[in-house]
């Protein structure tokens, strides 16, 4: 991500990468030490991205969202708000209802969060992304606070009867997210 955000230039086109992780905690710049609780076997990573920690593990959703938000005319607000609000499309597509929170970014479902958002802005590009759970072992999630909250609950598709794969659902969120940052260029709105 580094290195493509790196070699950009003004015509080097966006792309979305849709992957997994085998288990791993990663804790971003402002991470803080008492976040960690005990992480056991897993590996911490310390990595350039916004947030606290979080927990990334198969049968999870992982969208990097390599944008040049200046082109798109997005500010960081912006673009969270763009990744958010595809985020909470695709949900409804799959008949949940979720929300975000003022001052904690993310998706939730009722209490728990369901999605986690840590970005980097460079060079008026951004890298790193968003993580979704699917159908994971959200018992990792225990070992910390995660995205630096005591006691947060997590959860996942699979608790709300979604058997999709995760390259599946990272399809359908790549071309909602897709739809979302172009309608801000030409005025549209999704109705």
């Amino acid at each position: 991500m580094k290195d493509f955000t790196n070699r950009r230039n003004p015509e080097t086109l966006d792309e979305l990468w849709i992957t997994e992780h085998a288990p791993i905690f990663t804790q971003g710049l402002n991470g803080r030490a008492e976040h960690v609780l005990d992480i056991g076997d897993i590996p911490l990573l310390q990595i350039d991205r916004g947030g606290q920690i979080t927990y990334h593990g198969p049968g999870q959703l992982l969208l990097y969202c390599l944008l040049d938000i200046t082109r798109l005319d997005l500010g960081v607000k912006g673009l969270v708000a763009k990744i958010e609000k595809s985020v909470t499309d695709l949900l409804h597509d799959y008949g949940i209802v979720a929300h975000t929170r003022p001052g904690a970014p993310g998706v939730y479902v009722d209490q728990a969060k369901i999605a986690a958002l840590g970005l980097r802005i460079r060079k008026g590009c951004c890298y790193h992304g968003l993580s979704l759970n699917i159908g994971m072992d959200l018992e990792p999630f225990s070992r910390i606070n995660p995205c630096g909250y005591q006691g947060l609950a997590v959860t996942q598709l699979r608790e709300f009867g979604v058997t999709d794969s995760v390259e599946r659902v990272g399809l359908r969120l790549a071309e909602i997210l897709s739809g979302n940052l172009i309608e801000k260029k030409s005025g549209s709105t999704r109705g």
